[in-house]
Protein backbone atom coordinates (compact mmCIF):
# COMPACT_ATOMS: atom_id res chain seq x y z
CA UNK A 1 0.00 0.00 0.00
CA UNK A 2 1.24 3.09 -0.94
CA UNK A 3 0.74 6.08 1.10
CA UNK A 4 0.48 9.69 -1.11
CA UNK A 5 1.05 13.06 1.02
CA UNK A 6 -1.56 15.45 -0.01
CA UNK A 7 0.36 18.78 -1.68
CA UNK A 8 -2.71 20.96 -2.72
CA UNK A 9 -3.50 23.89 -1.36
CA UNK A 10 -6.96 23.70 -1.33
CA UNK A 11 -9.94 21.58 -1.34
CA UNK A 12 -11.40 20.50 -4.96
CA UNK A 13 -14.70 20.03 -5.79
CA UNK A 14 -15.71 16.67 -7.49
CA UNK A 15 -18.39 16.16 -9.87
CA UNK A 16 -18.57 14.85 -13.76
CA UNK A 17 -20.11 17.35 -15.82
CA UNK A 18 -19.14 18.39 -19.23
CA UNK A 19 -16.24 20.03 -20.04
CA UNK A 20 -15.18 21.35 -23.85
CA UNK A 21 -11.58 22.12 -25.15
CA UNK A 22 -9.43 23.48 -27.77
CA UNK A 23 -6.26 24.27 -28.45
CA UNK A 24 -7.38 27.20 -30.32
CA UNK A 25 -10.74 27.89 -29.21
CA UNK A 26 -12.16 29.00 -32.68
CA UNK A 27 -11.19 25.52 -33.93
CA UNK A 28 -13.92 22.48 -33.44
CA UNK A 29 -14.08 22.10 -29.38
CA UNK A 30 -13.58 18.38 -27.98
CA UNK A 31 -15.74 17.09 -25.37
CA UNK A 32 -14.50 15.52 -22.35
CA UNK A 33 -15.77 15.45 -18.21
CA UNK A 34 -14.86 17.25 -15.54
CA UNK A 35 -13.37 14.94 -12.57
CA UNK A 36 -12.42 18.16 -10.11
CA UNK A 37 -12.04 21.91 -10.16
CA UNK A 38 -10.35 24.36 -7.75
CA UNK A 39 -10.17 28.05 -8.19
CA UNK A 40 -6.29 27.24 -9.74
CA UNK A 41 -6.96 24.20 -11.54
CA UNK A 42 -8.64 21.19 -13.09
CA UNK A 43 -8.74 17.73 -13.88
CA UNK A 44 -11.04 16.05 -16.87
CA UNK A 45 -10.84 13.09 -18.49
CA UNK A 46 -11.10 12.58 -22.58
CA UNK A 47 -10.80 10.10 -24.90
CA UNK A 48 -6.87 9.45 -25.73
CA UNK A 49 -6.81 10.56 -29.64
CA UNK A 50 -5.37 13.35 -31.62
CA UNK A 51 -7.95 15.72 -29.50
CA UNK A 52 -6.31 15.06 -25.90
CA UNK A 53 -3.81 17.54 -25.23
CA UNK A 54 0.02 16.70 -24.36
CA UNK A 55 1.89 17.97 -20.87
CA UNK A 56 3.23 21.49 -21.46
CA UNK A 57 0.05 22.73 -24.40
CA UNK A 58 -2.23 25.29 -23.48
CA UNK A 59 -5.77 25.28 -23.83
CA UNK A 60 -8.96 26.95 -23.37
CA UNK A 61 -11.41 24.95 -21.46
CA UNK A 62 -15.03 26.17 -21.01
CA UNK A 63 -16.95 24.58 -18.22
CA UNK A 64 -19.72 25.21 -15.75
CA UNK A 65 -19.27 25.07 -11.42
CA UNK A 66 -21.72 24.20 -8.86
CA UNK A 67 -22.54 27.17 -6.72
CA UNK A 68 -23.96 25.99 -3.51
CA UNK A 69 -26.33 27.67 -1.48
CA UNK A 70 -27.22 27.48 2.03
CA UNK A 71 -30.48 25.83 1.68
CA UNK A 72 -27.92 22.87 -0.21
CA UNK A 73 -29.55 24.30 -3.74
CA UNK A 74 -27.29 25.58 -6.17
CA UNK A 75 -26.73 27.56 -8.99
CA UNK A 76 -24.50 27.21 -11.84
CA UNK A 77 -21.70 29.21 -13.19
CA UNK A 78 -20.18 29.66 -16.44
CA UNK A 79 -16.55 29.52 -17.22
CA UNK A 80 -13.90 29.82 -20.10
CA UNK A 81 -10.50 29.60 -18.92
CA UNK A 82 -6.78 29.13 -20.64
CA UNK A 83 -4.17 27.01 -18.88
CA UNK A 84 -1.61 24.67 -19.46
CA UNK A 85 -2.10 21.10 -19.44
CA UNK A 86 0.47 20.30 -16.34
CA UNK A 87 0.19 16.61 -15.97
CA UNK A 88 -1.23 13.58 -18.39
CA UNK A 89 -2.65 9.95 -16.79
CA UNK A 90 -2.95 7.14 -18.65
CA UNK A 91 -6.61 5.50 -17.80
CA UNK A 92 -8.45 1.81 -18.95
CA UNK A 93 -10.52 1.72 -21.82
CA UNK A 94 -8.55 4.55 -24.07
CA UNK A 95 -9.14 7.63 -21.72
CA UNK A 96 -6.61 9.96 -20.62
CA UNK A 97 -7.17 12.64 -17.31
CA UNK A 98 -5.50 15.98 -17.99
CA UNK A 99 -4.53 18.03 -15.33
CA UNK A 100 -4.73 21.88 -16.35
CA UNK A 101 -3.45 24.98 -14.28
CA UNK A 102 -5.31 27.83 -15.12
CA UNK A 103 -3.58 31.03 -15.80
CA UNK A 104 -6.26 33.49 -14.27
CA UNK A 105 -7.89 31.55 -11.12
CA UNK A 106 -11.70 31.65 -10.70
CA UNK A 107 -12.88 34.09 -8.40
CA UNK A 108 -14.05 31.54 -5.62
CA UNK A 109 -12.97 27.80 -4.02
CA UNK A 110 -15.34 25.16 -5.54
CA UNK A 111 -14.28 22.87 -3.34
CA UNK A 112 -14.66 24.94 -0.41
CA UNK A 113 -18.49 26.45 -0.39
CA UNK A 114 -20.33 26.24 2.92
CA UNK A 115 -22.41 23.02 1.60
CA UNK A 116 -20.48 21.16 -0.54
CA UNK A 117 -21.15 17.28 -1.40
CA UNK A 118 -19.26 14.75 0.57
CA UNK A 119 -17.79 11.43 -1.68
CA UNK A 120 -20.69 9.53 0.38
CA UNK A 121 -23.54 12.33 -0.72
CA UNK A 122 -24.99 12.28 -4.77
CA UNK A 123 -23.53 15.04 -7.00
CA UNK A 124 -25.80 17.21 -8.80
CA UNK A 125 -27.18 15.77 -11.93
CA UNK A 126 -25.98 16.90 -15.38
CA UNK A 127 -28.00 20.37 -16.36
CA UNK A 128 -29.63 20.07 -19.35
CA UNK A 129 -27.72 20.94 -22.66
CA UNK A 130 -29.71 23.56 -24.98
Amino acid sequence: MTDISERRREKRLRYHWPVWFAEDFNAILSQGQMVDVSSSGAAFTCVADNTCPNPGQNITARFSVPRYLPDTSFDVNDYIRTGSVCRIDFLPNNLRRVAVRFQHPLPFRPGEQPWTPSVSEPTPAEPARA
